[in-house]
């Protein structure tokens, strides 16, 4: 499908009115979508919904998408590769694109208006033809991800085999597949989709869980905390204070949810990850607060397998007690060049600094040795998992020592992006990655040419 250059014009000239709408465009289309297609409440994550976060990352990327029909649109591959996982592993189909397709131009329709300046029918094929264009690269790139999960396709059933708390407010649950089939292996730091019917919605509900163990063919363990909800200010495409409500999915899994019962599973997917296959000498930093924990202990017990010599520096962040850490100390006994510096804001009696915690206080880099950062070193790479405020100031601090972006791996326990790094940083954006997982190798987004020249879609799927 080509977008000629008038084309181009036109649905570039629309874009800043898009944007001032943004607000109203997601709810006039996702109420009149929800309405006409009730079973897609069994797709979307109520909480993202109510909090419009889900809805202001569809049209941030559409509109971001828009913005560069005539430039390279590199910035926004990791943007689209962390949509294509997420999509996968929700078992989105190009069906679905239709629906969407049908609904957002009909919400551009009400928000442009139909004057010369609004969506005529002139203005309302490019921007058909611009969608069709990012859908088209979407597609294509979600038909690898498929292809690469090879026969397990869409949800499976597991049995819960074991629940274990990690701390008052964090849990762990072991899930066997009732097939009783081996599962496939992934890459630690990964994430796997499960989804319940929830009594309070009245839908299915999916929520995305890292894996928090190294890969075993018998089972998959997932680690969650309790949500009690909080409110986070928002500088992205649509400004103002999102309220997060307590986590519906989450408490209901924890409290619940027992050894025995079952949940759907979809195959692992995520684009954040360590690439056990292509490893190299250089050190790895781990950083994580809160629930964080989870893909990091993966990626510890993945190289406590395969390379336990490997130099590793993990920093936990935590308020009353520290997760695995009978755990992260045994694997101190086990791999001599682990080196861990904890922080703890809330400390019981039995306490000691020097054993049950480093520090007294909320994460401070600053604080932490500059080798057990191996801020010496060029090559180091770090793995960030936390809260976003916490990932924001990590990464200033990283940056602020010298440490390039590209060196940077974060892993975002919501929809959408960071707010304050957005389309600057490579958020975990594979490297020479195979088929053999759902990641992306670079050649499967090809970003040579402006959007403009596109003739076939195809050309942007990997060579």
């Amino acid at each position: 499908m080509r977008l000629g250059y008038h084309q181009m014009r036109l649905v570039k000239a629309t874009v800043p009115k898009l944007r001032e709408q943004g607000e109203r465009i997601t709810t006039i289309m996702y109420t009149r979508m929800l309405r006409a297609h009730p079973e897609l409440n069994n797709v979307f994550n109520t909480v993202n919904q109510a909090n419009h976060r889900q809805p202001r990352a569809l049209t941030s990327v559409i509109l971001a998408f828009a913005s560069a029909l005539n430039h390279d649109i590199s910035d926004l591959i990791p943007k689209l590769e962390r949509m294509c996982n997420k999509h996968c592993s929700l078992g989105i189909k190009p069906e679905h694109y239709e629906i969407v397709a049908t609904y957002l131009l009909e919400a551009f329709a009400v928000v442009l208006g139909d004057g010369p300046e609004g969506m005529t029918a002139e203005t309302e094929e490019a921007w058909r033809r611009a969608y069709w264009i990012l859908a088209g690269m979407l597609i294509g790139r979600e038909q690898q991800l498929y292809a690469a999960f090879g026969p397990w396709q869409g949800w499976l059933p597991f049995q819960i085999v074991r629940k274990e708390s990690e701390t008052d407010d964090i849990v762990s649950f072991y899930l066997a597949p009732q097939n009783k089939r081996p599962l496939p292996a992934f890459l630690p730091g990964q994430y796997i989709s499960v989804q319940v019917p929830l009594p309070n919605v009245g839908y299915m509900q999916s929520r995305q869980f890292s894996l928090s163990d190294a890969p075993h063919e018998d089972y998959y363990r997932i680690t969650i905390k309790r949500e009690t909800g909080c409110q986070s200010s928002s500088n992205n495409t649509f400004n103002g204070t999102m309220h997060y409500p307590p986590g519906q999915m989450t408490n209901y899994l924890i409290d619940q949810l027992n050894p025995g019962d079952v949940v759907d599973v979809t195959h692992p997917a995520g684009e954040f990850f360590l690439d056990t296959r292509q490893l190299s000498s250089v050190p790895l930093v781990l950083i994580s607060a809160g629930v964080g924990v989870a893909p990091m202990v993966s990626i510890l017990n993945t190289m406590m397998d395969l390379h336990p010599t490997h130099e590793i520096s993990w920093i936990h962040g935590a308020r009353r007690m520290i997760p695995f850490c009978n755990h992260v100390r045994e694997a101190k006994r086990r791999m001599p060049n682990l080196r861990t510096n904890i922080f703890k804001t809330h400390l019981a009696d039995g306490d000691l600094a020097g054993t049950t915690h480093d520090y007294d206080f909320r994460v401070d880099l600053a604080k932490v040795n500059r080798e057990d950062l191996h801020l010496n070193h060029s090559g180091a790479e770090y793995y960030i998992c936390g809260p976003e405020q916490f990932m924001l100031e990590m990464a200033d601090y990283l940056k602020m020592q010298g440490v390039e972006l590209s060196r940077l791996k974060f892993e975002l326990f919501s929809t959408g992006d960071m707010v304050e790094i957005s389309l600057t940083i490579e958020t975990a954006w594979p490297r020479n990655c195979s088929s053999s997982f759902s990641a992306a190798p670079a050649s499967s987004w090809r970003t040579s040419k402006s959007l403009v020249q596109i003739v076939d879609v195809t050309a942007w799927k990997a060579a």
